[in-house]
């Protein structure tokens, strides 16, 4: 199972650069004239070799604490029109949570488990 959180790296001026979803390729040309970029979301990791950048990358397996502040999640807010916006596991409201879970199917299966974890994390910190 592949087990992403955050398919990211950062640049040596600075500039993140993310991978959200399947072939979302970003390209960013550095301070320093190097061309970066990172591919494959939570599928695949695929980079740029210049061995300067810092990688980001978190997986599942990285620990709880790591996990929940690395994974966000898209919302466009609780009625669905307001502009899309990312917030961390960690921000999330234990409802947004459950009802993520309940609603949203076709998430990726590390997501379902980080956001599982979560709600037993909440519950043995309460």
């Amino acid at each position: 199972m592949n087990e992403i959180i955050l398919n990211a790296i950062r640049t040596p001026d600075g500039t993140v650069l993310e991978s959200r979803t399947r072939h979302d390729y970003v390209t960013h040309k550095d301070a320093n004239g190097k061309r970066y970029m990172v591919d494959g979301g939570l599928d695949y990791i695929r980079r740029s070799n210049n061995s300067d950048e810092e990688d980001l990358t978190v997986m599942l397996n990285d620990g709880h604490k790591t996990v929940r502040e690395a994974l966000t999640w898209g919302t466009r807010g609780i009625d669905g029109k307001e502009e899309l916006r990312y917030v961390r596991l960690c921000d999330m409201t234990t409802e947004h949570i459950e009802a993520c879970l309940e609603t949203q199917l076709s998430m990726y299966p590390q997501i379902r488990t980080a956001m599982q974890d979560e709600l037993k994390w909440r519950e043995e910190n309460a």
